[in-house]
Order: structure tokens, then C-alpha cells, then sequence
């Protein structure tokens, strides 16, 4: 416990003092090389702004006036982000705040979809190799877990999350002092599914109809990771240090990560393309992917997009904003000039447009853009980056370094900001108030339950003009407090708190300049053991499979015992016989359950936990590896693919569309064709695939193997390197 009211705090106040470097950013650049084209940046060291303790600093601010999508004019420029919804500018930087939970609310109405808040019950662990999340809301719980690789040294370490395992240089990371958490977005979020019929951790508690899209439930679940980590009382990783990145469709995701969960102290998305860090309105004259194939290709944009993929323009939003929503805290963002696809002059411009509102902020050495690059290749990993990579991990993560942003813009693709607004970009005043609110009272705890507790204290008075805003209140938990909520009253009801725990809890003011008061003394309580019960049931024994067919197989285990009763099993599922991630596949009331839907000559492997009636849950049992038989098809298939991206070294097809043209549903599939001599298959999605010499074979995963007669799964795809100037490309596809 750190003793008194001397306790060091790092304030999530946004501030613009004198000598905060500035990037200049005007739309215009200067041309410093043959290759990179580099808007100016601050030449001196600059201090990193601490991430946020909340997921969402604005969530007590009141939105009103939302527009309507009927309603919406054509806006050939990008959106004012310093106009707030009134018709007004924002002239402080404490107006920022609200300023960006309106452009937060109108990403979410028109983009993305909603992204819930933090569910009533999140609990997991965190451990040296792993951490594991489980999560209760309203009657629905799901679970996922995601690897841990730790650099050396003595931890608690802060860390980055790696979306889909590829394109990130994790070597980097975790040489530079960062552990490395792999995240699995599609156990939070399928590809591959219908978007009336979403699947995956987020949609088992939401819904399988929600009209979130997938990075949003993707980004949903990096949230609820944090979650578990600062619960875990920060002995492995720190709860207030964690960064993102991702190449590619997983690039799209480590933005809306970033932009939406204001504890990533940094954001690193990589050649994210459509529906990633590129205007929209810039996509349609760039050659980029079309709006309609990003929104089509997989649900990975929310619902309502599909009436803005002909019209961008209509748009209240673009994605300058989504960078300006992670301003003040780190910002890296990687691009690939030499794949128009990708839409690197469109992104270019949104990295502009975004520095505008983090040079207002006094914040303009923590973004970086960076397309000078020589390697052409989709999702490589590039020397060039490496150095600043490792800058922005020491500066907002590890806090020992000061190296400032730079725009690095290749020539290939530069945009040019001055086209695209037609606003300026205000000098923002710290309101005139530095003097903080007083200290409040001391916390009263009341009602307290196994998962909560009400808290009342004295209130506060504000010293400096601005009125008071609010308070943030924190659990003291060694040498990182998390902030366990906000409120704008003298009371709150704390939520999701574990059974039969110690909690100590102070109150901080905060002012409508940001100024924070001093920490109140602390309450301190326990929680209630949840009817008396903490002890977990035994862990399952003797799991075994029989009776496995091509589409499913049977599931038997001895007995766990519990002081108070077993109440029912949990059934974990991965996919092969090694990596994936365990997921939620059922629950059962006895010692069997019958699994179904499952892909021919698949392999999977399952696990099992005990519940007693208390939600404690046991350790897992042992494996089971199963491999389904064989399907026997009743229908034919085709195999067509369509190229999505190419380069002087290499390309993706995206999709590789099977269709069951026969007359009955099929329950499999599999497909081979010939790659070019020298070519290179360098990663799939979708589908198990083998090579073997240059014929490649692509089986089904278990969510796109049965296809109805005259219907397709879009969702298979794969990226081929090949030598410079072959233009060659795979054929002789057949489907059976």
C-alpha cells in the first residue's frame, strides 16, 4: 500500500503548455528524398500523455442531436472535427473530452455499431504464459483465452496486443521491453458468417443479429483482456501500459482498438486499407478496395455502413476523426506505398487530418505516419519501421524515452490535407484554470454485496472557475491504481467487483479544465463471499470422445466434486492439434455432452471445467483430441477466385468464393490448385491448408462447410509471394 496524500497519479488531463512540440501539418509536404515525402515535424523531445484510466473519459458527457441517416447532407470535405454537434467550435482543450464522445457516438451509429460497456462480470486470470477471460451480462456468458510471451527480465511488463498473429514484428516488441499478448479476434468474432448470424464470444452475450460489426467486437474484446489485467493486480503485466497493432484486416482492427479504449497508451496499425485508417471519401478515387467489397467481403464494418458504401460523402464521420479520438496518447501508424489497394494516399490524408487535432492539443510529437518504405510486400516486416517502433514502445509504454512523431509520406502516395478540408484547425486555450478542485471527503462504503458496493462522500468545490465535473474514483492497488468508474454526483455504485475481496478506494475531483484535486482518504471493505462459497469444484477427469462422426462427437467425463454441489460443466473447444484458442462450445447439466456441426476430417480438441452454484469455476480437465471422419458429399462445388491485391512480389486472393452448384447440401469441402513455379504461399484464413511441392489443398473450418445448394462462403482467402516481375497466378482450381 503507498501511504498518504503524497501518492504519485498520472493525470489523463489533455493539456497544451508552451513548450509542447507541434507538428506542422498543412496539407502540404516537403519532398526530403527521391522515395519519402515528410511533413515537419517538432525537433524536440517530447514528453509521452498518459493513457487514460477509464475505457471511456467521456461517458458522463451528454450527446444530444444525433442526426438521423435521412437526414444527412453531402460533405464532399472532411467533417470539422473541432464542430461539436450544437454548430459550435470547441475553443479549449478541455472541450475536447465531450467533443470526442460525440464523434465516438457518431462512429458507433453510423460505422461501427454500438461497442457495450464493460459487461456486469468479467473475470479470468493472468499468468506468465496465458490470461483468460470470462464474461457474464444480463444471463449470457462466454469465454476466451490469449497467449502471453514475456521479453526478459523482471516484470510487471507492459505489453502489446498482437491481432491474428502476423504482420506485427513481435521480435521488436519484446526486444525493446514489451511482453507480447497473441490475441485470436476471431474467438471474439467469426469471419466467414452471415451478418444476420455473427458468431463468437461477443456475440454469444450479444446476440447472434447485433448489428456490431466485427472490429468493434474485436475491439470489445482487447477491452475486456485489460479488464482481466488490471484485476490481476499488475504482478505479471501493467495494467496502464498496453499498446495494439495488427497488419491488414487485423490493422483495421488495432485502430478501432485504439481509437475506442482510451487505456491503449498505443496504437500501431499496419497497411490497414478499407474500412482501416483510409478516408472513406478517398477510397472511391484512389483505386482502392471499393467500400462495397470491404463491406461485403466480411461484416467486418457495423450494419448501418451498407447505405454510406455508395456515398461516403454522407457520412457525418471519417476516419481523420477515429485518429483524432486516440489523440492525445501514441500513435504509429504503418503504411504500404506501393499497393494502391491499400489506400496509402487516402490514409496519408487521414494521418493528417487526425495530427490537426493532436497539434491543437499540445500533442503533436505522439503521432507518427510512416509510408517510406522500399519493401513492397503485403504485411512484410520492415527494417525501416523497426527503429521507431521501438521508440513509441520505450516513450508511451515503458515511459524512459522522448523521441518525437514524424510524418514520413512516400512520394508513391501522398495526399494533400488542403483538398480535402475546408476548416482551420483553432488554437485551443486551457480555459484560464490550472488550480485544482478540493480534495473530497472520505468515501463511505454502503450495501455492500459479493460483486459491489455504494459509495457516498463529502462533496467537492471548485477553486478556478471552470466548474465541477466530476469525480474519478480508483482502487489502491499497489504501484498502478486502476480507476475503477466515474461519476458527475458525490455517489456511485460500484459494479463487477470480485467475491470475498479486500478493497481500498479513494475519490478524486475533476474540474472542466481537467485539473484533477487531490486523492481522498481511503475506504477500505471487503465483499461478500457470494453465500459463503469460494472454493472451486474439482477439475473434470478421464474426458474422452466416442461415437465421432464427419459432423460431430460425443463427449464423457468423470464427476467433479464440490462442498456445495456441482451445477453444471463447461465445454471448451480448439481447432487442430496444436495453437488456437480454447472457446466456449456448450454447457451441460451431466458428465456427457454430444457436439455437433462440426467439419469432416477435422481435428479438434476439447477441455471441460466444473460450475458449482457459487460461479466458481474449476481448473480444466485433461484433452481430448478428436479427428471427424471423412464427409461424404452429396452435391458438387466450384472454386473461383478473385484477385484482390497484387504487387511486383507477390499478391492476395481474396475471395476464393465456393459455391455448391450441385442439388443437395454439402458438409464439406475441399479445394486444390497449382501455384507457379517459385511462388510461395505465405498465409490463409478460412480454411486448412496444406502444400505440398506447388499444389495447394484448402479444406473447410467448421463454420463454412456446410453450404445449402446454389449458396457460398466468401470468407477463404490467401496471400502468395512470388519473384519481382512474375505476373504469373495459381490455377487449375477444383472443389469436391
Amino acid at each position: 500500500m503507498i501511504i498518504g496524500l503524497t501518492r504519485f497519479k498520472i493525470s489523463s488531463r489533455v493539456v497544451a503548455p508552451a513548450v509542447a512540440a507541434m507538428l506542422s501539418v498543412t496539407g502540404a509536404v516537403t519532398v526530403t528524398s527521391a522515395e519519402a515525402t515528410t511533413a515537419t515535424t517538432a525537433t524536440t523531445a517530447t514528453t509521452a500523455t498518459a493513457a487514460a484510466g477509464v475505457e471511456n473519459e467521456g461517458a458522463d458527457c451528454a450527446v444530444t442531436g444525433l442526426p438521423d441517416a435521412g437526414s444527412l447532407p453531402t460533405n464532399s470535405r472532411l467533417p470539422d472535427p473541432f464542430k461539436k454537434l450544437n454548430g459550435t467550435r470547441i475553443s479549449t482543450t478541455s472541450e475536447w473530452r465531450c467533443r470526442r464522445e460525440e464523434i465516438k457516438k457518431l462512429a458507433e451509429k453510423f460505422v461501427y455499431g454500438e461497442k457495450p460497456v464493460k459487461p456486469a462480470t468479467v473475470t479470468g486470470t493472468v499468468s506468465n504464459s496465458s490470461i483468460t477471460v470470462n464474461v457474464s451480462h444480463n444471463g449470457r456468458s462466454s469465454s476466451f483465452s490469449a497467449g502471453v510471451s514475456l521479453p526478459s527480465g523482471s516484470g510487471p511488463f507492459p505489453a502489446v496486443v498482437v491481432l491474428g498473429g502476423f504482420g506485427a514484428d513481435t521480435a521488436a516488441i519484446r526486444a525493446a521491453g514489451a511482453a507480447v499478448i497473441n490475441y485470436d479476434p476471431y474467438a471474439v468474432g467469426r469471419e466467414g458468417t452471415p451478418r444476420n448470424n455473427k458468431q463468437g464470444a461477443f456475440y454469444s452475450v450479444y446476440g447472434s443479429s447485433s448489428s456490431t460489426g466485427l472490429l468493434m467486437a474485436w475491439a470489445w474484446g482487447v477491452s475486456r483482456i485489460i479488464d482481466v489485467i488490471e484485476q490481476s493486480g499488475s504482478g505479471v503485466l501493467k495494467a496502464d501500459a498496453t499498446g495494439v497493432t495488427g497488419c491488414s484486416r487485423f490493422g483495421k482492427g488495432a485502430f478501432v482498438v485504439g481509437a475506442f479504449d482510451q487505456r491503449i497508451a498505443l496504437t500501431m496499425p499496419i497497411e490497414s486499407g478499407s474500412a482501416g485508417v483510409p478516408i472513406f471519401r478517398g477510397i472511391p478515387g484512389e483505386g482502392a478496395q471499393s467500400l462495397s467489397s470491404a463491406y461485403g467481403e466480411q461484416p467486418w464494418l457495423g450494419d448501418a455502413f451498407g447505405s454510406f458504401t455508395g456515398s461516403p460523402a454522407r457520412l457525418p464521420v471519417d476516419t481523420h476523426q477515429m485518429v483524432a479520438m486516440v489523440a492525445p496518447r501514441g500513435l504509429f501508424i504503418m503504411d504500404n506505398p506501393h499497393i494502391a489497394n491499400l489506400g496509402p494516399r487516402s490514409a496519408s490524408v487521414a494521418a493528417l487530418g487526425g495530427a490537426e487535432v493532436y497539434k491543437a492539443l499540445g500533442a503533436g510529437g505522439d503521432i507518427t505516419y510512416w509510408s517510406d518504405v522500399q519493401d513492397g510486400s503485403h504485411c512484410a516486416s520492415r527494417s525501416e519501421w523497426r527503429t521507431p517502433l521501438q521508440q513509441n514502445i520505450q516513450k508511451f509504454l515503458l515511459r524512459t524515452g522522448s523521441a518525437p512523431g514524424a510524418m514520413r509520406i512516400s512520394s508513391r502516395a501522398s495526399g494533400n490535407l488542403a483538398e480535402w478540408r475546408d476548416w482551420q484547425t483553432p488554437a485551443l486555450g486551457d480555459s484560464g484554470d490550472s488550480t485544482p478542485p478540493s480534495t473530497p471527503g472520505t468515501p463511505v462504503a454502503s450495501g455492500v454485496t459479493a460483486t459491489g458496493a455504494t459509495l457516498t462522500w463529502a462533496a467537492s468545490t471548485d477553486q478556478g472557475g471552470s466548474g465541477l465535473a466530476g469525480y474519478n474514483i480508483y482502487r489502491e492497488q499497489g504501484d498502478t491504481d486502476p480507476q475503477l468508474g466515474q461519476s458527475t454526483t458525490s455517489s456511485t455504485t460500484l459494479t463487477g467487483l470480485t467475491a470475498n475481496t479486500r478493497y481500498q478506494v479513494y475519490v478524486r475531483a475533476r474540474d472542466g479544465a481537467g485539473n484533477l484535486s487531490g486523492d481522498s482518504q481511503p475506504v477500505t471493505f471487503t465483499t461478500t463471499a457470494g453465500g459463503g462459497d469460494t472454493s472451486p469444484p474439482t477439475a473434470p477427469a478421464g474426458l474422452a470422445a466416442s461415437g465421432t462422426t464427419s459432423t460431430g462427437t460425443t463427449l464423457s467425463w468423470a464427476a467433479s466434486t464440490d462442498d456445495n454441489g456441482v451445477t453444471g460443466y463447461d465445454i471448451l473447444r480448439a481447432p487442430g492439434a496444436s495453437g488456437g484458442t480454447f472457446t466456449q462450445a456448450g454447457t451441460s447439466a451431466t458428465t456427457s455432452f454430444a457436439d455437433t456441426g462440426l467439419a469432416p476430417s477435422t481435428t479438434y480438441r476439447y477441455q471441460v471445467r466444473a460450475r458449482d452454484a457459487a460461479g466458481n469455476t474449476s481448473p480444466v480437465s485433461n484433452t481430448a483430441e478428436v479427428t471427424t471422419r471423412p464427409g461424404t458429399s452429396t452435391g458438387t462445388c466450384t472454386a473461383v477466385p478473385t484477385v484482390q491485391t497484387q504487387w511486383s512480389t507477390g499478391y492476395v486472393i481474396q475471395p476464393l468464393t465456393v459455391t455448391n452448384t450441385g442439388t443437395s447440401a454439402i458438409t464439406g469441402w475441399t479445394v486444390t490448385f497449382a501455384l507457379p513455379a517459385g511462388h510461395t504461399l505465405t498465409g490463409s484464413w478460412n480454411g486448412t491448408t496444406t502444400v505440398s511441392g506447388q499444389t495447394v489443398t484448402v479444406k473447410n473450418v467448421g463454420h463454412n462447410g456446410g453450404l445449402a445448394p446454389g449458396t457460398a462462403t466468401a470468407g477463404v482467402g490467401f496471400q502468395v509471394s512470388r519473384p519481382n516481375g512474375d505476373t504469373s497466378l495459381p490455377s487449375g482450381y477444383t472443389c469436391a
